[in-house]
């Protein structure tokens, strides 16, 4: 591969972290502050946000698939990794592969199940926070397990590749 194009994925990947970390703080901020506004309106006022708690849910869950999608990038996902420490170094690469293909393919059928929720969502003409199409804030679903499963398939590959 030319230096060009490397130095061009590069510049996007670099990119791709600064928005995916980006997002993070935007829906981390978001969080706090409508979980904070909905348990000060309930103290102080005796009232609250009608949509409030919904959209703390639905926070909750954009959080959690970024959060997630972001380990994925950086392969800091929770990993119990015992056998890799018993077996010779030059085999290392076998359960590393092995769990990698794993967590893609299962990610793949959760994107894949996702996405069926989100059509019969639609479908059902499913509403969220008023009268938001439920369907549109569940997409991070199919998107974030898709995005995750992609990574982990290239994880795969590279560990494939690289097999000394």
């Amino acid at each position: 591969m030319s230096s060009v194009w490397r130095q061009r994925l590069e510049r996007v990947e670099r990119l791709a972290r600064a928005l995916e970390n980006g997002v993070l703080v935007v829906l981390l901020s978001l969080l706090l502050l409508f979980a904070s506004s909905q348990i000060l309106l309930r103290n102080v006022f005796s009232s609250s946000l009608p949509w409030g708690d919904e959209a703390v849910r639905l926070l909750v869950l954009w959080l959690a698939l970024f959060g997630a999608i972001t380990a994925s990038r950086d392969g800091r996902q929770i990993r119990i990794d015992v056998l890799s420490r018993v077996i010779p170094k030059r085999f290392v690469w076998i359960p590393d592969g092995i769990a990698t293909a794993f967590t893609a393919v299962v990610c793949g059928i959760f994107a894949w199940h996702a996405w069926r929720f989100v059509q019969d969502s639609r479908a059902f003409g499913d509403q969220l926070l008023g009268d938001w199409p439920a369907w549109v804030l569940q997409l991070i679903l199919p998107i974030g397990f898709a995005v995750m499963a992609y990574r982990y398939a290239v994880r795969t590959a590279g560990v494939l590749m690289r097999r000394e």
